[in-house]
């Protein structure tokens, strides 16, 4: 317990809340008065003695909740056998899928190679042989939390420095907890030729990628409790990479200073409407026109120029409890964006559409975030209801030069996803854009209709970071004309 409560101190340290060396070790005789049995009453003395100002006492708080918590593990449903049939169902982040990372998409979402389904799992009859595959299969969610954090700890995960070391680490982490032996498995049981191999193999696969993105998003909370960042703009350039639901609130502040720096980034590359000369394209006319003083010789050349116009944006959110993290950094990041797009129209809505353009030109940001939040973030989410409510009282605003960005999970609680509205928008719009956060392979899962609402888009990405959504607003204002 003593190396603990010095990973713990080190945390601390790491949240600019200064303990010496002579306060760690009064932690150390306050942890053997008074136990570990009653986490409250742990954490009020621990308070005690290691934090002093108001402003430290919330920051121990954050970091107490954090570092001794693994709530997180509960609300998986990677597990599960019996109830696997519903999952998807309410909103996105109950599900373990949405917890995935977009990269690993292809490598094992969905169905196993043999089309294996959780429904298939009681009817199995072979059982791995793998020590990790037995618990995986066996659904008992404190052994593996047991296991994950042992393994961190054996592969020295508090250790780690930088951002581009969570791959490295994941990856140790999974060896250590016995993924090789795992994969030369599931490998054995695809090259046998009968079914109850094969719908092992590609249970047991299934399981492995999402634990493997559970492990990630493991790897990516150790960064934030225990790296030491040298610098501001390490720091910075980690905000951006991390996903957006692993980010603390204590972190907002500094969120909102790297959304404004990539808003003036983007300002400077397309800053006014401004001419693009095409170098090789010669206005004969303008050239002969500027040189008749010169007798006909072409000092001064003249090229024929395209003139980028600003884009006419209309963003609509999701602000239910699966993706207001996602939707609070967009409407966050689109907003400092006024300066190079003036006609930004935002919404919200959880069911029913509500336009909140004007809470933000008259409030503050945290407020109009907040009253948004309260206002429409409280339904039950229904995609079908908000494209009717859009097509009720903004289709007629709609144009050929309008882009849609709608950011949403396309969960709808299995009710009428009215994608036909949609395609009339898509027919109408100059560009639909659908930022889902959740990873592609959820997107058949459940609730999902992100299939059928994919058809009537024109682009459509994951993104669930600061780096995706900077690209996707780049190309954005790249492309218009």
């Amino acid at each position: 317990m003593d190396q603990t409560l010095v990973e713990f101190v080190k945390t601390l340290r790491t949240a600019e809340i200064k303990v010496s060396p002579a306060e760690t070790l009064d932690a150390m005789a306050c942890l053997d008065r008074v136990g570990y049995d009653d986490r409250e009453f742990l954490k009020n003395s621990l308070a005690l003695v290691l934090s002093k100002t108001p402003e430290e006492k919330e920051a121990f708080d954050t970091c107490f909740e954090n570092f001794f918590n693994f709530d997180h593990f509960e609300d998986s449903d990677f597990l599960r056998h019996d109830d696997d049939e519903n999952a998807g169902e309410g909103d996105g982040d109950s599900n373990f899928e949405a917890s995935g990372n977009s990269g690993e998409a292809s490598s094992g979402g969905g169905q196993g190679a043999s089309g294996a389904t959780p429904e298939d799992l009681p009817e199995l009859k072979l059982q791995p042989e793998s020590e990790l595959g037995r618990m995986l299969m066996s659904g008992d969610r404190n052994r593996l939390t047991v296991a994950l954090v042992e393994a961190g700890r054996e592969v020295g995960v508090t250790d780690i420095v930088v951002f581009t070391q969570k791959g490295l680490y994941t990856r140790k982490i999974m060896d250590a907890m016995g993924g090789k032996a795992l994969g030369e498995e599931i490998t054995e049981l695809q090259g046998h030729g009968g079914i109850q191999q094969k719908m092992l193999s590609g249970a047991l696969k299934k399981h492995r990628d999402r634990l493997r993105d559970r492990i990630r998003d493991y790897v990516e909370k150790q960064f934030f409790l225990h790296a030491d960042e040298s610098g501001k703009q390490l720091r910075e350039e980690l905000l951006k990479k991390v996903k957006l639901s692993n980010i603390e609130k204590r972190n907002f502040k500094d969120v909102q200073e790297v959304v404004i720096k990539m808003a003036k980034k983007l300002i400077s590359i397309h800053s006014k409407r401004r001419k693009t000369f095409k170098r090789g394209q010669l206005d004969i006319r303008k050239t002969l026109r500027k040189n008749m003083q010169y007798d006909g010789m072409f000092f001064d050349i003249k090229w024929k120029a395209q003139k980028v116009d600003r884009p006419k944006v209309m963003a609509i959110c999701d602000v239910s409890g699966s993706v207001s993290n996602y939707s609070r950094f967009l409407l966050m990041f689109l907003f400092s964006l006024a300066e190079i797009l003036p006609k930004i129209r935002s919404f919200a809505f959880s069911s029913d559409l509500g336009e909140v353009t004007d809470l933000f030109e008259h409030s503050t940001l945290e407020d109009a975030m907040a009253k948004t939040m309260r206002d429409f973030g409280n339904g039950s989410t229904d995609y079908g209801q908000m494209l009717a409510d859009f097509k009720s009282h903004c289709m007629k605003d709609v144009n050929n030069k309008t882009t849609i960005i709608i950011l949403g999970d396309a969960r709808n609680n299995y009710g009428d996803p009215k994608n036909e509205v949609l395609r009339e928008i898509y027919d109408k719009c100059q560009r639909v854009i659908w930022l889902n956060p959740e990873p592609k392979m959820s997107w058949s899962v459940g609730d999902s209709e992100m299939k059928k609402y994919a058809a009537a888009c024109h682009q459509v990405e994951v993104c669930n970071s600061l780096v995706h959504l900077e690209r996707v607003v780049g190309n954005l204002l790249r492309n218009v004309s």
